[in-house]
């Protein structure tokens, strides 16, 4: 989803006849007085003078700067909206760091009644006592000491699970093209491995570099998606594990997704600029969409796709959902809560994510019922508002925005009702997505049946 504060020149005819010669400007001569007219006075006093001189004064096109004061306006503009966003972000972090901290009380509450703060303070004291020497520890711990084994285990045992089931690939075999996508932490090519087109997500070099935890994150992403077989989930064809420079995910090429299929190609947009595609189809990708995620959800551990949203929701040939890009994703065993804030994109966070609160799988049905949303109205959530990314993040976690509904009729009314539910303040009130695909079933149904009577 016009240019601003910038004026169009006025072209000039090359030997134009309105712009006098040298001569003419140098010795301008006095034009023949028609009968009747008043006769000049060596000073302009009618529009046809003016008009006449005009080019004898300047035949340069004029160039006018707006006056200081309008410079001044826009300035103070611009300065008025960005002490707004800082505002904003100001009053989103106090918010953030007050329920932190009445969190921290809670924790530190449970402690005391269960007994654990004394196990925790006693521990404290020991660790604090001298015992070894810190350079010693220090030197037989330091990362430079260790083999990158060592140091990643967990990717050590991923190339060893890629190497037994065949799908470890070496750098050499991957021959990159064209640029498809750039993102936050990795560029994305369209490439060619054993004669298949493919996508490979090329990890940045500096995010390892300037993340501890990169390694770690990049094994998770891998490992999330080498365990998926579901027709609706992108799969893993392959991986080259060599950090930090060759550490690259390869796939299936799919060339569209969600976001472009149903608003075009290009950013946030109040205009659509390709025709709404039919409420049927529309309705499907939502189906898949929510069998996807019951799939995922449904997995022991659990597995949290933590930014689900359009852009990462892929389309395959036969126009199918593939949910793709598990960057963010996380795994969470039976009554486990993830406690990571601020995970995803803001549109689409849940309210408690962006309050920093403990929470489960349950902030995807949010997302769900975000994007179920865009899918039914078929436009971008919160368009209605002309609110930024930081200010529709503080009104959802303090006042409970959520994007328009579309209006209610015959066809819509149940379906509403799975929206509302899905992104109900209370985690605890959404549904399943277990739920979800049965009450889409049964919609589904009746949706056809009405389309078939009506032909």
């Amino acid at each position: 989803m016009s240019t601003n504060g910038t004026t169009q020149e006025k072209k000039t005819i090359p030997f134009s006849p309105r712009q006098p010669s040298v001569d003419s400007i140098s010795t301008p001569k006095l034009r023949p007085s028609n009968s009747g007219a008043t006769p000049s006075r060596g000073f302009c006093r009618r529009l046809s003078d003016c008009i006449v001189m005009g080019p004898a004064i300047n035949s340069q096109p004029c160039h006018q700067e707006p006056p200081p004061t309008m410079k001044l306006g826009h300035l103070s503009q611009q300065i008025q909206k960005e002490l707004q966003k800082h505002k904003e972000l100001k009053r989103m972090y106090k918010m953030r760091l007050e329920r932190t901290q009445v969190y921290l009380k809670q924790c530190l509450q449970v402690a005391q009644d269960n007994g654990f703060l004394d196990l925790l303070l006693n521990k404290y004291n020991k660790e604090r006592e001298p015992s070894i020497s810190p350079s010693i520890t220090q030197s037989c711990t330091s990362p430079q000491m260790l083999s990158p084994a060592l140091r990643h285990f967990e990717l050590a045992a991923l190339i060893d699970k890629a190497k037994i089931n065949g799908w470890y690939i070496e750098p050499n075999e991957i021959q990159l093209n064209e640029l498809a996508a750039q993102g936050s932490t990795a560029d994305i090519y369209r490439g060619r491995w054993r004669g298949l087109d493919v996508a490979v997500k090329c990890m940045y070099p500096d995010f390892f570099r300037s993340n501890e935890d990169g390694v770690s994150f990049f094994a998770q992403e891998v490992e999330t998606l080498s365990r998926q077989r579901h027709p609706f989930v992108l799969q893993l064809m392959g991986a080259c594990l060599e950090p930090p420079e060759n550490c690259w995910i390869v796939t299936e090429f799919l060339c569209s997704n969600l976001k472009d299929w149903l608003h075009g190609p290009g950013s946030r947009s109040k205009e659509r600029s390709i025709p709404l595609p039919p409420l049927k189809e529309r309705f499907e990708k939502a189906l898949e969409i929510a069998q996807a995620m019951q799939y995922l959800h449904e997995n022991k551990p659990r597995i949290l796709h933590r930014d689900l949203k359009p852009s990462n929701i892929f389309l395959d040939d036969a126009l199918h959902v593939q949910i793709a890009d598990f960057g963010h994703a996380r795994f969470l065993s039976n009554e486990e809560k993830a406690l990571t804030g601020e995970t995803g994109t803001y549109v689409y966070m849940a309210p408690e994510v962006i309050r920093f609160e403990p929470y489960d799988e349950k902030c995807d049905v949010y997302s769900f019922g975000i994007i179920l949303n865009e899918l039914m109205t078929g436009e971008y959530p919160y368009i209605e508002t002309d609110y930024g990314p930081s200010k529709i993040a503080l009104e959802v976690a303090e006042n409970g925005l959520r994007p328009a509904i579309p209006k209610a009729d015959q066809q819509l009314g149940e379906l509403i009702e799975v929206i509302k539910k899905s992104w109900d303040e209370e985690p605890t009130n959404r549904p399943s997505f277990a739920e979800i695909t049965c009450n889409l079933r049964m919609i589904q149904k009746v949706l056809t049946e009405q389309i078939l009577y009506s032909l």
